[in-house]
Parts: C-alpha cells; structure tokens; sequence
C-alpha cells in the first residue's frame, strides 16, 4: 500500500491494477481473503480516480484481523520473546563512553556541539552539549527539558530527531540527527554567488514546509517574542496573541533568501539596529529584483502578509494550502515524503561543510553557580537514554539487527529462548581475565539482552 501511494500519478493506475490481481484476486495464490470483498469496489474507484484511498477499507479490514487472533499467537511466539530482548537492549543505560567524540561542528547558547560516533554500531550521530552551570545561570532549564521532551515526540524526516539522552558530570547531552551537508546559510553564502537556483529553492522549501506540517500535527509552535532578527513576524513584534502564523512568515523569509541571497528586511552584512529592522518588518514591502520567478514572487507576497488572517497557510487548509500554491507544481509530495526524491543538489561527502574549528568561538567559564539536589532530580528527568525509533533504526541501518537477529535452523527456537536451559554466562573482559575476577552471573531467564550488549560493545 505504502508502494502504491507514492507511485507517479501517471502510473498509479497501472500499479493499483497489480495489488488488486494479486492480493484480491480469487485466482491469485497470494489472494488475502478477508480483503476479498472489497475487490468489485476497489476496481471501481480505481478506474474513476486513482486516488490513495482506494485501498483504505482493506488496509482497515487486514488491521482488525491482525490486532485479534494473530496478534494473541504472535505474543506467545518466541518472535515476542526476541522483541522483548531486544527491548531489553535498548533500555541499557547510555552514558558518554557510549559514544567517540570527534571535532566541534559549532556552538548553540547553551554550549557546543559536537560529531560523536556509537562504538557499538559506528553510526555517526551530533551531540549539543547544555553546559549545566551555563543553564542554571541563565535560568533555562525548562527551554532545555522543552527541545529535549519535542525533539523525542516528533518522528519525521523533516526534522532533527533525537536519538539519546544522557547527562555527564558537567553537561546535559543531545545526540541528534548529524547533518553531513551543513545548513543553509552556509551553503547560500559560501557556496559561489550568493542564493540558489529554483529547483534547489522549490525542494528546501518543500521540505520545510513538510517538516512544519509535521510539527503544527503535533501542536507544536514557538510562544512569545522570540525569533531571529529579520524573520521574525509582524505579530511577533507586535506582542500579539498568535498560533502557527509566525512558522509561515519564516518560510516566506527563507524562500526570499534563498532566491535574493539576502534576507528581505535586512541586505547582507548591513550594520543596522534591531529596532530600525523590527520597522522594516511591520511597515514596509519587500522588493523584488529579477531572480524571482512570478510564482516565487507571488508565493514570498503571500507568505510576507503583513495581516496573519490573510497570510498563505494561515487558512483552514493550513500546509495543505502551501503545498498547494504553483511554486510547487513540480514537486511531489508524497514521493517527497517518503523520501524518494532525487535532490537537486548532493554534498560532496568528502568535503566538511562548516567553519574551521579555529573559527568557531569557545565558551567562557561560568563561575559562581553551584549544583544541587533540585539540579540532579530535573537531569534525572532529562537523561532517559536511548529514544525508540531512532535507535531500532540505528540496529537497522548498520546491520546490527540482521547480524544478531539469529534463530534455529529452519527458524527453529534457538538456545537463548528456550527457557529449559540454563544461561550462559557473559563473557568477561581481558582485564578480568588477566586479574581473575569473577563475573556474577545471576541473570533473569533470558540473558540474551545482555548477551546483545555485550556483543555491541565488542566485550
């Protein structure tokens, strides 16, 4: 189903005739059969509108009959039995020796961030360190829990996700998504003339806007009058009550720059005051010279409106009316979104698309502030280690769950889950080989979890 969602509509057709001679067919072997009923109907919708929800009341009747009797066999399986040692693995405790920490890529309020590498699996991830006496100074403990409890809920390609969550005596940690490209400023200012080609424009802009439609999904939004100087919107400034509106402004700033290469309120490098800009915001128009397209023109103009009620994207439709705008008529965003689109662009994986680290300031000593027992309950509440869905796509993208994942011949149940016989016990290291020391093997029935960790880390 998911295949036939993001197949071109010109072959969309073709595609859903395939799944209904294969799986709703009477004569196909690979028939499904409580699905069967709905084969006259599907056929029907098919021929008027290929549409995606064609197949919604037969993906809807696979799901009842699974969460019934098959899913209750499932449990009693030794495949539940893996899944709960796998479990089992992604609750061990992170700490910092879970990670190689390499070069500074840059710096954030709070402190610097870092490229850092699992040991167990050499997956390369980025670590934004909270120095604990910086956020205790400036008061900023519930802005760290905030990013930390929306980077763990959002799950979407469009934006950054957290992997782990650990805390070492000095810092609270943040590994997230490492992005090898470098970010956009640095690409529109240091990559040749400044701003880009449209392609590149349409399909970072596209991305974004999948990314806030993901975010405004879950009803998460800035509050107060926060924002960078120059995409900050004239609701902002204002102090005025606002909800998603001031997301749309942005995009709208960003499209300008990426197409001007300069902001539309502020011209690159120009030493101007923050008030005199926060004017420019709310009272003048933004010019246009001739890189802008008219559909690039006319979708910044819509964006920019200075009236959040009449801004694009502000509507009932919300995202839905952005995506739908003719900036993005050669965008797809179904295939976008499941990640199949050929970007226009493709960094060089050899090249390091950041300052030099000679070039990236470094933090002073904070002094005068001293860590308590409130500090060490509100890291407690901070450093829950791994996140589930990063880290079992981890396992899968290094080939550690196909590696370890192993059954009895002819997918027999193997030793590890089998109940009847005892443990075996953990390998011990070379330092407790070297010194004797005795390893305590006193496990739960199942120590294959360990086992697993063990592995991972290369004990």
């Amino acid at each position: 189903m998911e295949d036939y969602e993001v197949t071109p509509d010109e072959k969309r057709k073709s595609r859903g005739d395939k799944i209904i001679k294969t799986f709703l067919s009477k004569q196909s072997p690979q028939r499904v059969d409580i699905a069967e009923v709905f084969a006259d109907q599907c056929r029907e919708n098919l021929e008027l509108s290929p549409c995606k929800e064609i197949f919604s009341n037969c993906c809807k009747a696979v799901h009842e009959y699974l969460s019934g009797a098959p899913f209750t066999d499932y449990q009693n399986s030794m495949y539940f039995d893996r899944f709960l040692q796998w479990k089992v693995l992604e609750r061990q405790p992170i700490t910092k020796d879970t990670f190689r920490q390499y070069r500074v890529l840059g710096k954030g309020g709070f402190g610097e961030v870092c490229a850092c590498q699992v040991r167990a699996t050499g997956k390369m991830y980025a670590c934004k360190k909270l120095e604990k006496k910086r956020i205790k100074k400036r008061k900023g403990e519930s802005m760290a829990l905030n990013e930390k409890q929306i980077l763990e809920k959002v799950n979407s390609r469009f934006v950054v996700s957290l992997a782990y969550a650990y805390e070492t005596k000095d810092a609270l940690c943040l590994v997230l998504t490492i992005m090898n490209g470098g970010d956009l400023k640095f690409h529109i200012y240091n990559m040749g003339t400044p701003g880009f080609e449209k392609d590149r424009v349409q399909f970072y802009a596209a991305q974004i806007c999948c990314g806030l439609k993901h975010l405004h999904r879950e009803s998460i939004l800035i509050r107060g009058r926060v924002g960078t100087v120059g995409y900050m919107a004239p609701e902002v400034i204002n102090n005025e009550k606002y909800g998603m509106s001031p997301d749309w402004w942005g995009l709208g700033c960003l499209v300008y720059e990426m197409t001007a290469g300069r902001s539309p309120f502020r011209a690159r490098k120009e030493r101007v005051k923050r008030e005199e800009v926060e004017r420019r915001v709310q009272e003048e128009e933004e010019e246009y010279n001739d890189k802008f397209t008219e559909d690039t023109k006319a979708i910044c103009r819509m964006l920019l409106t200075k009236d959040p009620k009449q801004r694009l994207g502000c509507q009932a439709d919300g995202a839905a009316g952005v995506k739908a705008h003719s900036f993005f008529k050669n965008i797809n965003f179904k295939r976008l979104e499941a990640g199949i689109v050929e970007p226009p662009f493709v960094p060089d994986p050899r090249a390091v698309y950041c300052k030099d680290v000679l070039d990236i300031e470094q933090f002073s000593t904070v002094k005068g502030v001293n860590l308590d027992q409130t500090d060490n309950d509100f890291y407690s509440k901070f450093a829950t280690g791994s996140v589930s869905i990063p880290w079992q796509n981890e396992m899968i993208e290094t080939e550690c769950f196909r590696d370890l994942n192993v059954f009895g011949p002819q997918g027999t149940r193997p030793p590890d889950l089998d109940w009847n016989q005892p443990p075996e016990p953990p390998r011990r290291s070379l330092l407790d080989r070297i010194f004797r020391r005795h390893c305590n093997t006193k496990t739960s029935p199942s120590v294959y979890g360990v086992t697993l960790y063990l592995t991972l880390c290369g004990v």
